[in-house]
């Protein structure tokens, strides 16, 4: 069973386009262990509506490193019929040069990961249990 702890999301006037963008740091709990953390961020006020995500797995015990675990890199948007979880390449991140949360695979790294399945199990947590996620995909569909 997949748990994700909620802190309260930083905000902060975007440089590009005046508007709030919300960053977002998880944790995330299988059957009670440390399994995940994950990076999102948005803004309010961005063309593209979107949320970009970082997904690190791996060690997370006291002896453990950040080579012990590996990070993805995600695009998350609205497609209408269904919300699309798209794999994208490190540079394209956000977070490409974090190190606390292994290295960043590339696209085709990525999909090729045992790990991927995982992945895409977080994701969908992401969409339906962060209540800040929901908020702001429930706002962009208000708005259409």
């Amino acid at each position: 069973m997949i748990k994700i702890e909620f802190e309260e999301p930083g905000k902060e006037k975007c440089d590009c386009c005046g508007g709030i963008t919300s960053r977002l740091t998880r944790f995330v709990y299988k059957d009670g262990d440390a399994f995940a953390v994950y990076y999102a961020a948005f803004s309010d006020n961005h063309p593209d509506k979107e949320i970009k995500v970082a997904i690190g797995m791996g060690e997370w015990g006291e002896e453990a490193s950040p080579e012990d675990r590996r990070s993805f890199a995600l695009t998350i948007r609205d497609g209408g019929a269904q919300y699309e979880v798209i794999v994208v390449d490190a540079n394209e991140s956000p977070w490409h040069d974090a190190t606390f949360i292994g290295r960043m695979l590339n696209r085709d790294e990525a999909l090729k990961h045992p790990w991927i399945e995982e992945v895409f199990h977080i994701s969908d947590h992401i969409l339906e249990d962060d209540p800040e996620v929901k908020a702001y995909f429930e706002g962009l569909q208000k708005n259409v």
